[in-house]
C-alpha cells in the first residue's frame, strides 16, 4: 500500500510501505476515506520535531474496517469509523477516568512501528478501545463526512481548551490562535454558551471563519498591543476565559496576560521553541489557573459526534483544501507557506 513518510525537513514522500494487517486479536485495519494534515505535523516537516527519516506520519482519519482481530466485538467489517489522534485500551483506569491519553497500552498513530494516518490503510491496536462507528450514509455526504474528519483532533483539542479554560454560559472568552484548533475552540466555547468571544488572529480568511463560527469581536494585533486591545473590548478586565491554540512563548504570555483575575487559561498548542512563557507570580497574583495538555478525543468523541449529526456544531470550514494522496507534499507546503488552513487527504 502507500503512505506519507517523512525524510527529514522539508521533505515528505508518499511511497510504497508493507500492508496494514491484523496483528493481535484485538486489531483492526481501517481502508482510509478521509485523512488530513494537522498544524502539529508541520514541527516534524519543519525539522522543530525530530523523526526518524522515513517514519510514517499522520494522525487525523475515518475509513471502513476491512478487517477485525479475533477478540474484536464493537465494530465490524464494512463499518464507517473515525479514529482520535491517539489509540488506547479503554480499560485501564486512566481510560476509565477519560484520559485515554495516559493509557500505559496507548500510542501515537506515525511513532516507530506504527502506521500514520496519511495512508491507504491504518493498522488500529485496541480497536475496541479506540475506534467510534459512524453511520454509513455518511460517506455519500461530503460535508459531514469531513465535519466528522475534524472530530479524530482538532474539534476535540479545541473543546478541550475550552473545557480546561472553564468556559460557561455566559462567559467572555479570547482565543489565541486561528489555526484550526483555534477555530475550533470558537466553536467550542459557542457550543458551551459563552456570550462573548474574543478571536486573536491576523488572516481575514480565518477570522472570517471564527466570526461563523460564534466570535464577535477580532483582535489583530499581537504581544502587548493584543493585550492591550483585548483588556479594552473588555473594560479594563481580560476574558473569564483564555483559550490558547498555538503553542510558543509569546502566544502563552499573551494568554495568561489577557485572562481576567479569576479566569483560567486552557492550553492545547503543542509547545515548541523553549519556555512556555508562564510567569509564574502573574498567575499568583491575579488567581489565574492553567489547564490542558494533549486532549482525550476517545472521550469526547460521543458528545461531539452526537452534536454534528444533529447539525448543531459544523467544524468542515476548516477544511478549505483538498488533495489526493499523491498531493501531500503539496499540501504540506501549503500549510507550510499558510497558503492553506488545512488540507484535507483525499481516497
Amino acid at each position: 500500500m502507500r503512505a506519507t513518510v517523512i525524510h527529514g525537513p522539508n521533505d515528505v514522500r508518499v511511497e510504497e510501505v508493507p500492508d496494514a494487517a491484523v496483528r493481535e486479536p484485538g486489531d483492526a485495519v481501517v481502508r482510509t476515506v478521509l485523512a488530513c494534515i494537522c498544524g502539529s505535523d508541520l514541527w516534524a516537516y519543519r525539522g522543530v520535531a525530530q523523526r526518524r527519516p522515513g517514519q510514517r506520519i499522520g494522525h487525523e482519519f475515518l475509513g471502513v474496517v476491512e478487517e477485525v482481530g479475533a477478540d474484536v466485538t464493537s465494530v465490524r467489517v464494512g463499518d464507517l469509523v473515525v479514529a482520535p489522534f491517539v489509540w488506547s485500551d479503554g480499560t485501564c483506569e486512566f481510560c476509565r477516568e477519560g484520559l485515554h491519553t495516559s493509557c500505559p497500552n496507548g500510542g501515537f498513530w506515525g511513532t516507530p512501528g506504527s502506521d500514520g494516518g496519511q495512508g491507504e490503510a491504518v493498522r488500529v491496536p485496541y480497536a475496541d478501545g479506540t475506534l467510534v462507528r459512524l453511520p454509513a450514509e455518511a460517506v455519500g455526504d461530503d460535508r459531514l463526512l469531513t465535519a466528522l474528519l475534524a472530530l479524530s483532533d482538532v474539534m476535540a483539542t479545541g473543546h478541550h481548551a475550552a473545557l480546561a479554560a472553564r468556559v460557561r454560559p455566559g462567559a467572555t472568552v479570547a482565543v489565541v490562535g486561528d489555526g484550526a484548533v483555534g477555530l475550533c475552540g470558537v466553536l467550542a466555547a459557542r457550543r458551551l454558551g459563552a456570550e462573548r468571544i474574543v478571536a486573536l488572529g491576523r488572516h481575514t480568511a480565518r477570522t472570517d471563519i471564527a466570526r461563523r463560527f460564534g466570535a464577535t469581536d477580532v483582535v489583530a494585533q499581537r504581544g502587548e498591543e493584543a493585550i492591550e486591545a483585548v483588556r479594552e473590548l473588555t473594560g479594563g478586565h481580560g476574558a473569564h476565559a483564555v483559550l490558547e491554540a498555538v503553542g510558543t512563548e509569546e502566544s502563552m504570555r499573551t494568554a495568561i496576560s489577557i485572562a481576567r483575575d479569576g479566569g483560567a487559561v486552557g492550553y492545547v498548542g503543542v509547545p515548541h521553541g523553549g519556555s512556555a512563557g508562564v510567569d509564574i507570580g502573574q498567575m499568583f497574583n491575579r488567581n489565574v489557573a492553567v489547564a490542558g495538555g494533549v486532549a482525550p478525543a476517545r472521550a469526547y468523541l460521543p458528545e461531539l459526534l452526537a452534536d454534528v449529526l444533529a447539525g448543531t456544531i459544523d467544524p468542515s470550514p476548516v477544511f478549505d483544501r483538498s488533495v489526493p494522496l499523491d498531493g501531500v507534499p503539496d499540501g504540506y507546503r501549503a500549510m507550510d507557506d499558510r497558503s492553506a488552513l488545512k488540507v484535507r487527504v483525499t481516497f
